[in-house]
């Protein structure tokens, strides 16, 4: 049996995908950190024999990096997916735009007393997404980076972001997912839509949470509808 684990991880992503998948949970439950429940593989056309689990990660690296481990451990994941959202650069991807995730990069680390740029190497995780290769992407989906903080887009770090990681998205939690399962040798897909973009000037969502949250049914529908497309291999 192939044990599938999707987490997910800010409150709004799972309200919007316990809305769009009510009446399909399956023995819906809470763990230490969230709630989880499983869902019929016949949902997502997979084989009758595979096990599908969600569950709720939490928001920020700390809960991200604490459910990863806790899927592998209890739930015996073979296979970790994160859906989730994120915040895109103005002017470098569109609002609606769907990341499929080749590298994470932790970049709110403040390395004083040694090499820098090694303690980002230390933390950031080249995902091997071969095994997809022969999937046709939708135009709306796109490979790339993602940049990972404990915070959100910082207006005046813009230039720097797109300057030194070539950046086009950032999150809070997609690095700390990433590096615990490459830690612990479990492939990781992660796939992020873009709610809202941040400039030099101006962040969409920034004291409009609502707009946000909106904006996060929506991503979360669409990653649910093309989901079956990358577990067909």
């Amino acid at each position: 049996m192939k044990n599938i684990v999707v987490l997910v991880s800010a409150g709004a992503e799972w309200r919007a995908v316990k809305q769009i998948l009510a009446g399909q949970m399956l023995n819906l439950r809470q763990t230490p950190f969230g709630e989880t429940f499983n869902l019929s593989p016949l949902t997502f056309n997979l084989p009758s024999s595979a096990n599908l689990t969600f569950l709720h990660g939490g928001w920020g690296k700390i809960s991200a990096a604490a459910t990863t481990q806790y899927a592998i451990d209890h739930l015996g994941a073979d296979l970790l997916l994160n859906l989730g959202t994120c915040g895109g650069l103005d002017g470098r991807i569109e609002t609606g735009d769907i990341l499929l995730v080749e590298q994470t990069i932790v970049y709110d680390i403040i390395e004083q007393m040694g090499d820098p740029q090694a303690a980002l190497d230390r933390y950031s995780v080249k995902l091997d997404t071969s095994w997809l290769e022969d999937i046709s992407l939708p135009p709306d989906v796109r490979r790339a980076p993602m940049l990972s903080a404990d915070r959100d887009i910082l207006r005046e770090d813009v230039p720097m972001l797109i300057e030194r990681f070539d950046a086009v998205a950032a999150d809070w939690e997609s690095g700390a997912i990433a590096w615990v399962a490459d830690r612990n040798a479990i492939p990781c897909l992660i796939l992020r839509g873009v709610t809202d973009l941040v400039s030099t000037e101006s962040g969409e969502a920034y004291g409009n949470v609502e707009l946000f949250r909106e904006r996060t049914k929506t991503v979360m529908a669409r990653l649910l509808e093309i989901l079956p497309l990358f577990l067909k291999n």
